[in-house]
């Protein structure tokens, strides 16, 4: 009985959660975002700078959950300013099987240089504040003549004093180097801007792919000679740079050094990485062991890494700012990311859980 009545609990929570982890990606794209309302009712505010444009707020949802026009229109209803587009590619690629996203165990805090080891959590937390996630996609995507008119199609969604982020990564060709990377990177950003992105977020950072796109930040060369090619591909759009978590601080400066008077910021931190194993000790997501985690548990080393950041960028005078993303699951964790100069702060995880959030959260603080 008790394992019954765990099911149901963990189904009614599941049930209010506007992406279905219990469907396949696919089937989130044609159906989500499961969102039954009512929609919140947004109230004036003061409009902020945000790297040459007024947005209603410097809160937003990171590339994760964004997965067409449909889901875009939903959180920008929601009252999310900054709406990235889920990471795209120059081919389709299929996502991998379920499971996709799992809860883990509650940690207090994932430490930077630490390798934990977290068990998939029985049932998921009640409270979104204190959930923490593994998610193991791939960085899938529809094929170019798809996602190329259904961005044009999200820009038409937006309100008034919000923007649209669209999320690239270049395929690797079999046998081509570098060159071939930074030429797909720059065919994809490129395609973006033309669909009507209002800034384009080219991601260095992937935990869950095999190849070359999903670690290019950890190389401060190929990072700095990538920034510079979507830079001259893209001489009057803003430029983002989706960076992963540094438990090396010299690391973090070089990379810094390496994309700054390219990019216009860095998107710090997508997740950390952790094996996740399951009650029979096996990983959860069969062949990837090591898999990105978002949620409460990265949140300080999350803040660490944005304030290392922006300290060292202010100390060097470089032309590039940071914008937080990073364990944010509750009304004031927005707080230290701002405290520590970030020019915005998105979100990963949570918007799915908890998509009231962005509206308790301008209620509360007007001035983000």
């Amino acid at each position: 009985m008790k394992a019954i009545d765990s099911l149901r609990a963990e189904k009614k929570v599941m049930n209010n959660e506007t992406y279905r982890r219990d469907r396949s990606y696919r089937w989130n794209y044609r159906n989500g975002p499961s969102f039954k309302g009512p929609f919140p009712r947004i109230t004036g505010a003061s409009q902020k700078e945000f790297f040459g444009s007024k947005v209603n707020s410097r809160l937003g949802v990171a590339a994760g959950i964004l997965l067409n026009s449909r889901w875009v229109e939903c959180y920008s209803r929601l009252g999310f300013d900054i709406l990235t587009y889920k990471t795209v590619r120059s081919s389709e690629r299929p996502c991998y099987p379920l499971p996709n996203w799992v809860f883990v165990e509650s940690v207090n805090d994932l430490e930077a240089g630490s390798d934990e080891i977290l068990r998939k959590a029985r049932r998921r937390a009640r409270d979104p504040a204190e959930v923490t996630s593994a998610v193991c996609f791939g960085m899938p995507s529809q094929p170019p003549e798809v996602w190329r008119k259904d961005v044009r199609r999200a820009r038409g969604k937006l309100r008034p004093g919000q923007l649209l982020v669209v999320s690239v990564v270049g395929t690797p060709a079999e046998g081509g180097g570098e060159a071939s990377l930074v030429e797909d990177f720059c065919r994809c950003a490129r395609w973006a801007d033309e669909a009507g992105a209002d800034i384009v977020e080219a991601n260095f950072s992937c935990p869950n792919v095999c190849t070359a796109e999903g670690s290019i930040y950890q190389d401060p060369g190929a990072s700095g000679r990538l920034a510079l090619a979507l830079r001259e591909a893209l001489p009057s759009t803003p430029l983002f740079i989706k960076s992963g978590h540094f438990n090396d601080r010299r690391k973090l400066n070089r990379f810094y050094q390496s994309v700054a008077g390219s990019a216009d910021a860095v998107v710090l931190v997508n997740g950390v990485s952790r094996r996740v194993l399951g009650e029979d000790g096996r990983p959860v997501f069969g062949g990837f062991e090591r898999v990105g985690i978002l949620g409460r548990a990265i949140h300080p080393a999350a803040v660490s890494n944005v304030r290392a950041a922006v300290e060292y960028s202010a100390r060097k005078s470089l032309e590039v700012k940071t914008i937080a993303v990073g364990g944010v699951t509750g009304i004031e964790d927005p707080g230290p990311f701002f405290e520590a100069g970030a020019s915005g702060v998105v979100m990963g995880g949570v918007p799915m859980l908890d998509p009231l959030l962005a509206d308790r959260m301008k209620r509360n603080h007007p001035d983000w």
